[in-house]
């Protein structure tokens, strides 16, 4: 969405948005089919069920929106985005993730606690086996560290095995990390990793979650979470997996996004290879080395000019320094790919040319 496009949110949108989120069956699609069908969530709330009716939504929707619970639900929700570090970005907001806001059913709100800020910075998303074997373990965490350390957030499920392996390992090495949860935030699950959530949000990454915040584990709210983790990034790494695995999923979801996939191979003879080794022949990248995928994304991270030009002279620099921008409107004003704006502006934050502020990318003054 454009920057002329955005208006802020009121307090009472706010909390109108809050009790849509919570209604029975009602998804993202709903969700934009009812702001779109009354310009607000305060008067979807308020329309009456005859214009829900003929928008062709559940019953069970128009009925929730008034009562006690959906309320109630809304208002802890105000409440806990009181707290320092814990945030909701919106999808028609300027601070909302843009590369998730490019697939088709972006989830309308997410509950983020941590820094929201590295949502923005270049995402790869390793996945793989709850049950990993110790070898593929060593090869989540020696990935995650090598990627982590050349520049990547690693996104991943916060699940055991792999995903918990890949979290830890870019903790290791001063990388950040974002973890994407199939539950509530307030409902953790697994509750073996809950450990590993508090030292992601404590060192400056995040955990996040579309799901309202008491939302417990039930098995349908996995697969969605898995859009997410591909949605958010650039390319999702298979370590090992099963060919019944989510893993699988997200990978095929990742593909649909128009997202790359890597899958790494192992033995024939075991079960946790076989799931890669399907993905490697429906046409994902073999990977044995952290220089296979960073050869795949060297057009999304080369800048047509050195770092040695001075500032002013960089394209993106020069819109900056004419306005504040979105990395999805510096994408539009520059006509880059918007997975090459945000490596670009990676490499002039670290450079202290840039800096992302409240979602918003500004030229730093020397």
């Amino acid at each position: 969405m454009s920057l002329s496009a955005v208006t802020p949110v009121s307090p009472a949108e706010l909390e109108a948005r809050l009790r849509l989120h919570r209604l029975p069956e009602l998804g993202p699609a709903r969700f934009r089919k009812l702001l779109e069908a009354f310009g607000s969530a305060s008067k979807a709330i308020s329309a009456p069920a005859s214009a829900w009716r003929a928008l062709g939504l559940p019953l069970a929707c128009s009925e929730g929106r008034r009562s006690s619970e959906i309320r109630d639900g809304a208002s802890h929700a105000l409440a806990w985005l009181e707290r320092p570090g814990q945030h909701l970005l919106m999808w028609d907001q300027p601070d909302y993730p843009a590369l998730l806001a490019e697939i088709s059913d972006a989830p309308p709100l997410l509950f983020v606690a941590g820094d929201p800020g590295i949502l923005e910075k270049p995402q790869l998303a390793m996945v793989g086996s709850r049950r990993a074997s110790r070898p593929g373990m060593d090869t989540a965490a020696a990935f995650s560290r090598s990627l982590a350390s050349a520049g990547f957030v690693i996104t991943s499920g916060l699940a055991l095995g792999i995903d918990a392996a890949a979290h830890q390992a870019a903790l290791d090495v001063g990388g950040r990390t974002v973890g994407v949860l199939g539950t509530g935030l307030e409902k953790f699950y697994p509750q073996r990793n809950r450990r590993l959530a508090d030292a992601m949000i404590a060192s400056g990454s995040a955990v996040l979650s579309e799901f309202p915040l008491d939302t417990g584990p039930t098995a349908s709210n996995f697969p969605r979470r898995n859009r997410i983790i591909s949605g958010l990034s650039l390319g999702v790494l298979v370590v090992e997996a099963s060919v019944a695995s989510g893993s699988l999923i997200t990978a095929r979801l990742a593909a649909e996004q128009g997202r790359e996939v890597y899958a790494i191979p192992g033995s024939i003879h075991h079960p946790g290879a076989r799931g890669c080794h399907q993905l490697i022949r429906d046409g994902a990248v073999l990977v044995e080395t952290i220089e296979h995928i960073l050869e795949a994304l060297r057009g999304w991270q080369q800048l047509p000019l050195s770092i040695e030009t001075p500032s002013v002279t960089h394209p993106l620099l020069m819109l900056l320094h004419a306005a504040p921008h979105t990395s999805e409107a510096l994408a539009g004003s520059s006509g880059w790919a918007l997975p090459k704006v945000l490596a670009a502006l990676t490499e002039l934050e670290m450079d202290g040319r840039a800096v992302c502020e409240s979602g918003r990318w500004f030229a730093r003054v020397s």
